[in-house]
């Protein structure tokens, strides 16, 4: 396995990684010398092709179904990695779910799935790790330049939604710095993945945002994660950090 050997040793969780985004950081976090443990909800089948191809890679993987909803899920999920590898010293909340209608139409049940989803999961996620990370771990949240820049109508839950990462970033990491476990949130533009592809309705508008006219790609995500999860950003904490191809520039 074609690997820097980054993270050798450590062990990581990520809160949403059967697909898109999250399958790119599980494999490169792995590539990089890290055992991992994944969570999804209902895409078992792709999950499962994702723990194989890690294996293959020569690199320790293992899959939990947990749903990112229910609280209790995400703890037990946590508590199931540490018992499986013998630690955690990574902690990568992925599960997001994007609502995006006008005020207008949206409803209070659409709100508090957007909310549960994209902010309560992560600190359920962030509260559990923090009782069995070891010192000096990381927690990366992934976060959206919608936290900064709204470019159409309909985005204002899902936009606040990120936006509380932010302070959340900024919070947990003065409650865990004495501990030097760093938390930061990464906020990516737009990505090409199955669910938000490059060549889609929208694209082209949204190509035409961004300062290099494109999508981003997993990889590119994934590729920074690892760079903030590893010792040579032990120096950066409660940071909200734009991979965005300059779509909020």
């Amino acid at each position: 396995m074609n690997s820097s050997n980054n993270l050798q040793g450590k062990v990581a969780f990520v809160q949403g990684g059967s697909r898109g985004i999250g399958a790119a950081i599980v494999k490169r976090l792995a590539r990089e010398g890290a055992a991992v443990a994944f969570t999804y909800v209902s895409s078992e089948a792709q999950s499962q092709l994702l723990v194989d191809e890690v294996i293959t890679m020569g690199g320790r993987v293992i899959a939990i179904k947990a749903d990112s909803t229910e609280p209790e899920a995400i703890r037990r999920a946590i508590r199931e990695t540490k018992a499986h590898f013998g630690g955690l010293d990574i902690v990568v909340n992925n599960a997001g779910t994007l609502i995006w209608d006008s005020i207008e139409n949206l409803t209070l049940e659409d709100w508090e799935r957007t909310v549960n989803t994209n902010v309560r999961s992560v600190f359920v996620a962030s509260q559990e790790a923090a009782l069995h990370m070891n010192d000096g771990g990381r927690i990366i949240n992934i976060g959206s330049t919608n936290a900064e820049r709204i470019p159409f109508v309909g985005g204002a839950i899902y936009g606040m939604s990120k936006s509380a990462l932010v302070g959340l970033a900024k919070g947990l990491a003065r409650d865990l710095g004495p501990r030097a476990i760093t938390v930061n949130n990464i906020q990516p533009g737009p990505v090409d993945t199955d669910m938000n592809p490059d060549n889609g309705d929208s694209s082209e508008p949204v190509k035409a945002m961004g300062a290099l006219g494109r999508y981003g790609k997993a990889e590119e995500i994934a590729s920074f994660v690892a760079f903030i999860a590893g010792p040579e950003a032990g120096y950066i904490t409660g940071a909200s950090l734009m991979i965005d191809g300059g779509f909020s520039a």
